[in-house]
């Protein structure tokens, strides 16, 4: 028998409450470089990867195409982000620009203050408990699901 306490309350609604309370944690610190949370996600990832297709962007973000289409706009327009020629006439390769490279680098700084502070918020050792934990749930549960795209 054992003597673990019985889980409490759904699993699912408590994750979402504490995503919920970190992304505004994140949200507010890349917010004073003028960026949401996914922008700065979108311009790490074509700076990492790119230039790149669209839909190859797509896939290694775990997003639609259209969503990402959504994502893509803000950012050209801001002229972070462009869509240059492919190696063919109908293909196009997200790139960043140099104004990019700026603006992600600001908000990188601004990345790690939301860390350390929510690092001081919870404490280190709850933050490394808390991400051991989320890995190996990952992984367990990994193999029972389609991890397709899905929308941000």
């Amino acid at each position: 028998m054992s003597t673990a306490a019985r889980p409490q309350g759904c699993t699912n609604f408590k994750l979402r409450q504490l995503m919920r309370r970190v992304a505004r944690h994140y949200d507010a610190e890349l917010a004073r470089a003028g960026l949401k949370t996914t922008q700065y996600s979108l311009l790490s990832h074509v700076l990492h990867l790119g230039p790149l297709r669209p839909v190859d962007l797509a896939r290694e973000m775990g997003l639609t195409p259209s969503t990402l289409t959504r994502n893509l706009q803000p950012m050209v327009a801001a002229g972070w982000l462009e869509l240059a020629d492919g190696p063919d006439a109908r293909s196009r390769l997200v790139a960043i620009t140099p104004a990019g490279r700026a603006k992600r680098a600001e908000a990188q700084r601004r990345w790690r203050a939301a860390q350390e502070g929510l690092n001081a918020l919870l404490g280190v050792e709850r933050v490394a408990a808390l991400h051991a934990l989320i890995d190996d749930s990952l992984g367990l549960l990994a193999g029972g699901e389609d991890e397709g795209a899905h929308d941000e």
